[in-house]
């Protein structure tokens, strides 16, 4: 490839992924017991759902500076020309990381070639402008021409998802307590979406049944030629559900097909079991 794809672990792609694609992966990192690992490369998502599960509150940090430095320098030396597809900004400092580490680099090394993007999204939603970076680097595409997809596919990937406890977004910050109390309630299931790189509340459903059935209308609602998408799935120890998620979609929406993935240790350290998200875009590229 031409250009090297780089993004983080917070995208949900599993492993088998950079390694059959030559990207590069930043591994953020989850903390368990007072255990350091890296997400995808030494810790599987299932042992922070069954940790969450048995009361321990798994803790996430950012990747390494010094990974970016010795990546982005390699960069550099070797003239290559790099694209980092990060993580929501609002959801976590990793791309701040990344654009002062290029910046520092780049006081060494003027030529330094790397476009850092903020997608805005998150897990798999990201996972799909990533996985469409990387197919048209194996075309020989320019990094012009990746950037301005990167950042329009960014802009219109829609995020929805339910949480099956909505305490874990809140004890991350990430909802409000009221609103985690309410959601613990009659068995009401929230569908949250993400705008701008912030989870966003939209509705509050009773049952899952309805849940799923909410998802279908919303995204017929939203989506845009999703006979000509692949529709991004995404799911915390709860494949049964994701493939129901996957029934319906081609049945209904007549999806041009469905990619299943687990949700990450990282992100999932934030979620918990149970979440079920569903990625598509509102706006199809020209």
């Amino acid at each position: 490839m031409s250009v090297k794809i780089m993004t983080d672990s917070a995208c949900d792609l599993p492993l088998d992924f950079y390694e059959e694609n030559g990207t590069i992966l930043f591994p953020l990192k989850v903390h368990i017991d007072g255990m350091e690992y890296e997400d995808v490369k030494t810790i599987k998502p299932k042992q922070v759902y069954d940790a969450i599960r048995a009361g321990n509150l798994p803790k996430t940090s950012q990747a390494s500076p010094a990974g970016f430095k010795k990546v982005f320098t390699e960069l550099a030396e070797n003239k290559e020309e790099g694209i980092y597809i990060a993580f929501s900004s609002e959801l976590s400092g990793i791309y701040q990381t990344a654009f002062m580490t290029a910046e520092q680099v780049k006081e060494d090394y003027p030529d330094l070639n790397v476009a850092v993007i903020d997608t805005k999204c998150a897990s798999l939603g990201q996972g799909l402008v990533v996985m469409e970076a990387v197919r048209m680097a194996k075309e020989n595409r320019s990094k012009e021409e990746i950037v301005q997809t990167v950042q329009f596919l960014s802009k219109h990937m829609e995020h929805l998802f339910s949480v099956d406890d909505l305490d874990h977004l809140a004890k991350g910050g990430r909802v409000s307590k009221a609103s985690a109390f309410v959601g613990g309630l009659l068995n009401i299931k929230p569908l949250l979406n993400v705008e701008d790189g912030k989870l966003i509340p939209i509705e509050k459903i009773r049952g899952k049944k309805k849940l799923l059935r909410r998802i279908i209308e919303v995204m017929r609602e939203r989506g845009e030629k999703l006979e000509e998408q692949i529709v991004g799935i995404s799911h915390a120890d709860d494949l049964e559900t994701a493939t129901e998620m996957k029934d319906m979609i081609l049945r209904e929406l007549h999806a041009k097909d469905v990619y299943i993935t687990s949700i990450g240790a990282a992100i999932g350290s934030h979620t918990g079991p149970g979440t079920i998200a569903i990625f598509f875009l509102n706006k199809q590229p020209s």
